[in-house]
C-alpha cells in the first residue's frame, strides 16, 4: 500500500465517506454497428443521447469511451465519430478511448474520434477497409423449379439481385462504391492520426488487422493499458467512474416480453445474429 493510500485508510471514517474524487463518465460502445434499432446495435440514434449525457458533466476531466466492435455500417460509424468530436469540442473535453476485444473496421473509425486510443495488448485493431457481401441463389431456385419474375423501370434497378446471374458491370459498380467509402475512411484516419501513423500506407489501409502491440508500432493506437489503471494513474486513486447506459424498460427484461415474435421478425433476428457472428469470426473472436 502506498503512503497516500495508507493516509486515506487512517483518516476518520466521516472524512473518507465524504471525500470525493474526480468523476469520469464512461460510455460503452459495444456490438455491431448498424442502423438496426434492435438492442445490442450501435447507431447514432441509440448512442447520441448517452454521449450527450456524458459530455454534459462539467466537472469531469475527461470522457472515457469503451469500444468493442467488429465494425458494420460505414455511415453509422462516421455519424457516431462525428458526434463524439462535436461534443468534445463544444464542452472542451478530452476523449479517452479504451479498446477491449476489438476496434476493427467501423469500430476503429469510432475509436479514432478519441484524443487518445488505448488498447489491451491482445486487442484486435485496424481493418481499415470496406466489405460488401451477399448471396446468390440462382442455382438453388433452378433445382427447385422456381422461376424468378422481376419487373423494373430502370436498366440497373436489379443490381446484384441474388436470384439473377451476377453481371460484371454490377460488380464493377459495387467495387467503385467500396473504393469511394474506403477513401472516406482513409481520409478520416489521416486527419485524426496525422504524423502518428508509421509505415507504408498500402499496408496501413489494406484492410488488415493487428494486435494492439503491433498497432502501437504503426501509430494506430497511442498506448497499451486498461481503463481503470490508466484513469487512476492520471486522475488519482480517488477517481470515480460513472457508467452512462441506456435505461431498460421493465418489459424488456428477460422473460418479460409480451406477445410471440412473428415469423418474419424471428427470421430477421436470426440473420442479424449470423451477420454479427460472421463479423466477429473474421477477427478470430
Amino acid at each position: 500500500m502506498s503512503t497516500g493510500e495508507t493516509e486515506r485508510a487512517r483518516a476518520p471514517w466521516y472524512k473518507r465517506l465524504f471525500k470525493k474524487g474526480p468523476v469520469v463518465p464512461v460510455v460503452r460502445l459495444q456490438g455491431q454497428i448498424s442502423q438496426d434499432q434492435r438492442p445490442g446495435r450501435l447507431n447514432i440514434a441509440s448512442i447520441s443521447p448517452l454521449l450527450e449525457k456524458a459530455f454534459a458533466n462539467r466537472k469531469a476531466p475527461a470522457v472515457a469511451l469503451v469500444v468493442n466492435s467488429p465494425g458494420g455500417s460505414p455511415v453509422q460509424s462516421r455519424l457516431i465519430a462525428r458526434r463524439i468530436r462535436q461534443l468534445a469540442d463544444r464542452h472542451d473535453k478530452t476523449v479517452l478511448v479504451f479498446v477491449e476485444d476489438a476496434a476493427a473496421s467501423g469500430g476503429y473509425f469510432i475509436a479514432v474520434a478519441g484524443d487518445e486510443v488505448i488498447a489491451d495488448p491482445s486487442s484486435i485493431v485496424g481493418s481499415i477497409g470496406v466489405v460488401m457481401a451477399g448471396f446468390g441463389f440462382v442455382d438453388a431456385i433452378a433445382k427447385l423449379g422456381v422461376t424468378r419474375r422481376l419487373y423494373t423501370a430502370g436498366t440497373n434497378k436489379s443490381t446484384l439481385d441474388p436470384f439473377l446471374p451476377e453481371k460484371p458491370e454490377d460488380v464493377d459498380h459495387i467495387k467503385q462504391l467500396e473504393l469511394d467509402v474506403h477513401d472516406v475512411f482513409i481520409d478520416y484516419v489521416r486527419t485524426r492520426r496525422g504524423e502518428k501513423l508509421k509505415g507504408e500506407e498500402a499496408e496501413l489501409f489494406s484492410g488488415r488487422f493487428w494486435t494492439a502491440g503491433r498497432a502501437l508500432e504503426m501509430g494506430l493506437v497511442d498506448g497499451l493499458g486498461e481503463m481503470h489503471t490508466v484513469l487512476r494513474e492520471r486522475y488519482g486513486n480517488d477517481v470515480r467512474l460513472r457508467p452512462i447506459a441506456p435505461k431498460r424498460s421493465f418489459f424488456s427484461l428477460p422473460g418479460l416480453g409480451i406477445g410471440a415474435q412473428g415469423t418474419d421478425d424471428a427470421l430477421g433476428s436470426a440473420l442479424n445474429r449470423l451477420e454479427e457472428r460472421a463479423l466477429w469470426a473474421r477477427l478470430g473472436l
